[in-house]
């Protein structure tokens, strides 16, 4: 693509996103999810929260401010406040999953969805992390600290705080939730503790870190924030590392160890483990962080954007960001193939499809959340790339999003291996499509701009 063609490309999806934005009373408070009207809309006219990230992260760079700022005030208006003992209830904390305006005579008012009415009804546990995310950028894009430092955000902040670090019947340092909490909003076995919970989780404890007020009121918290990011990054950096040296010493686990000194603190059983495929498709020194990890429990999977948040966390340590940077060159074919990039690797098969998705005919082998290929990942590779001193992969994975992107009308996701066909039932003019691509480019050409999403 020639750079007058990249021009025009990068133009029209300005164009796009400004005529998703949704205003209420007068103001711009996010975008739409998607802008495809030749599909029914079901609950794609509303603004999530967690598709609105990239589109924060694109309003900020070109000094769209306001929109940011709106978008966090009135999801900060939504958020649960008051304790529950309802079941029916969402947890004190909460943030939404989406919202919409809707009108009732001359009046406006914004309705909330807090999972009652997804599929599966799933509570968005990654709602409030992503929110915390967001506030930390804007108050680095805009140097408003003021902002942060309200009391309404520091109480904001704490309840979030508070819902993380609440007694809980639970023993690991991670974050216990229940499957379809994050990204993966369908039945796709990553229930327990999950690694792209973890990253944010932890993303969520340093940017709180940074922006509550050292005072009276927030010193508990404070202190319970300190007392948490050792030893989960510990736990994560430690247990969740899978490379073939790890690998090895998995396969020769013994089983049924107790006390503090066992090598195998979680039974992990040897033969749950497809370390025949591992060990074939490993690249010569990569590693990753595994997908999942639980009692008897080992999800081998590559899930990347747990991954890419890690590093931008500095959950990983740099040399195993780098490492995970080598593993994707290695395997590219795999984890980018034909549009950046994999959410998942490999997909659930057969047997394993059908127990642990539930017989989810949309996330079929290949497909959606089941190996299927999401521009969105790009704005989060690229960040990750750029991190690690390695642009030429973040410009690579640009190039190929720049040939097909465009053509195919942002679409939402890709199907197949190697993430050749448009996905079955993608939406078209998906928004966090379409502000990734533009994110991406602008973290390339001024990674100056890394510093608002990443943490040393």
């Amino acid at each position: 693509m020639t750079a007058k063609q990249s021009y025009v490309v990068a133009a029209e999806a300005w164009q796009a996103l400004e005529s998703s934005i949704i205003y209420y009373r007068g103001r711009p408070i996010g975008t739409l999810a998607a802008c495809d009207y030749s599909s029914p809309s079901l609950n794609y006219d509303q603004c999530f929260v967690r598709d609105f990230v990239p589109a924060a992260l694109i309003f900020l760079i070109r000094g769209r401010t306001e929109i940011v700022q709106n978008f966090l005030l009135e999801t900060l208006r939504l958020q649960i406040k008051e304790k529950q003992l309802d079941f029916l209830e969402p947890g004190r904390g909460l943030m939404p999953a989406s919202f919409k305006v809707l009108h009732q005579g001359d009046e406006e008012f914004l309705k909330a969805d807090f999972g009652d009415h997804a599929i599966g009804r799933v509570t968005p546990v990654d709602s409030c992390l992503w929110w915390m995310f967001v506030l930390r950028a804007y108050v680095s894009a805009t140097g408003e600290s003021s902002f942060a430092h309200s009391p309404e955000m520091q109480k904001g902040i704490r309840l979030i705080i508070e819902l993380c670090l609440s007694a809980r019947f639970d023993m690991y340092p991670t974050l216990l939730v229940p499957d379809g909490a994050c990204m993966i909003d369908r039945r796709m076995g990553i229930n327990g503790h999950p690694l792209e919970i973890q990253a944010l989780f932890h993303t969520t404890l340093r940017c709180a870190k940074e922006l509550l007020l050292d005072n009276q009121e927030n010193i508990k918290i404070i202190q319970a924030i300190n007392n948490r990011i050792p030893p989960l990054t510990s736990h994560i950096r430690h247990n969740y590392w899978l490379d073939p040296e790890k690998l090895n010493v998995i396969y020769r686990y013994g089983s049924e160890e107790y006390g503090e000194d066992a090598l195998n603190q979680f039974n992990i059983y040897s033969e749950s483990i497809p370390y025949a495929e591992l060990s074939e498709w490993f690249p010569e020194e990569g590693g990753y962080l595994a997908g999942n990890l639980g009692p008897s429990h080992l999800d081998c999977r590559f899930f990347a954007l747990g991954n890419m948040m890690a590093i931008l966390s500095s959950l990983v340590m740099r040399q195993q960001g780098q490492i995970i940077m080598h593993t994707i060159e290695q395997k590219w074919t795999d984890l980018i193939g034909w549009m950046p990039m994999k959410i998942c690797f490999p997909a659930l098969k057969n047997r394993d499809w059908e127990i642990l998705t539930g017989c989810d005919p949309k996330n079929r082998p290949w497909s959606y959340h089941n190996g299927g290929n999401w521009p969105v990942l790009l704005c989060f590779f690229v960040a990750a790339a750029v991190k690690m001193d390695r642009s030429d992969l973040a410009r690579q994975a640009i190039a190929i999003a720049a040939k097909r992107l465009h053509k195919d009308e942002w679409a939402e996701y890709y199907d197949g291996k190697n993430g050749r066909l448009v996905g079955k039932e993608a939406r078209k003019f998906q928004n966090w499509t379409i502000s990734s691509f533009l994110l991406a480019q602008e973290l390339i050409d001024q990674p100056k701009y890394i510093d608002w999403i990443s943490h040393d």
